[in-house]
């Protein structure tokens, strides 16, 4: 069975989206689109909320976030304690995003950065596991503010 990828833009973002639906399908992966479903304005917030709920229900395991820079995108999808979005814009901080902080969200700005680069970056963040170990602790930290705290 395919791993299902979430995967949720803006209006700024609707083409970029469409593109990497494709490259996803590609590769093997279930498409969950969650939309925008065209290039008419948007209030982002909506679509990151979209993008958590999905996680956080298991109705995916990972996401791709995008919006014009990124930025409101990743803000919004950060706000369910179940979703660690990180907004990246190369390959490299895609793929330590997944190594030490089992980040199961990326957030691309389509604005900021061209397709080959969103390409390489979804590649790298879905063929890079979570390297666990030492980092497993601190990403427990990140789900359990108060159990951060409380071991701070």
């Amino acid at each position: 069975m395919a791993e299902r990828i979430a995967i949720v833009a803006d209006h700024a973002a609707f083409e970029m989206k469409m593109l990497l639906i494709e490259h996803l399908r590609s590769g093997g992966y279930e498409v969950l689109d969650l939309g925008t479903t065209s290039t008419d304005s948007v209030d982002y917030p909506d679509y990151g909320y979209r993008m958590a709920e999905a996680i956080a229900s298991g109705e995916a395991q990972r996401g791709v976030a995008l919006c014009g820079s990124g930025i409101g995108i990743s803000i919004s999808v950060n706000r369910h304690p179940a979703c660690r979005c990180a907004l990246v814009s190369e390959g490299l901080s895609a793929r330590l995003a997944r190594d030490h902080n089992d980040a199961n969200i990326v957030a691309m700005g389509a604005r900021l950065i061209g397709i080959e680069a969103a390409r390489d970056i979804v590649d790298q963040f879905l063929a890079t596991p979570f390297g666990g170990g030492r980092h497993q602790r601190r990403v427990d930290k990140l789900s359990n503010p108060v159990f951060a705290r409380e071991n701070a």
